[in-house]
């Protein structure tokens, strides 16, 4: 049985941490909605950093950050789960992460995480993984 994740208004590093969590212990998730995800701070320096991650190293070489909103969202999870090592690996296998709403999960039951909701920021600065997205020069 997979579990359905709306992203939706959700705070990527409390969303990331409790998939990260729940796929450790073998539980096969998958989040919708991924360019509705949000990261908290002013805009400007939110971009600032996701422009920094993704010009760091040299070209060929790498380190390489993605664009694309799923692959933002899957690349933070990566970064809270042990992926070098078997474990972590296959933890990482078990999350399936969709811009909008797939098919296969139109009719399916959506559960939204109360814990990693925007409501619970102190502030009102926050940027949409969309947003990110775009300005990293994706085409979604």
């Amino acid at each position: 049985m997979v579990t359905v994740i709306d992203a939706t208004d959700l705070r990527l590093g409390r969303l990331a941490s409790i998939v990260a969590k729940r796929a450790l212990m073998g539980e096969e998730i998958a989040i919708i909605n991924a360019e509705n995800a949000v990261v908290s701070g002013a805009k400007a320096r939110v971009l600032g950093d996701y422009d920094r991650k993704r010009r760091r190293g040299s070209r060929e070489g790498g380190p390489f950050f993605p664009r694309r909103p799923e692959h933002i969202i899957k690349r933070t999870v990566r970064g809270m789960l042990p992926y070098k090592r078997q474990r972590g690996a296959e933890a990482l296998k078990l999350v399936k992460i969709y811009v909008g709403v797939p098919v296969q999960f139109a009719e399916a039951e959506v559960e939204i995480i109360e814990s990693a909701h925007i409501d619970g920021l102190s502030t009102p600065k926050y940027v949409t993984i969309g947003a990110v997205s775009k300005s990293l020069g994706a085409k979604f």
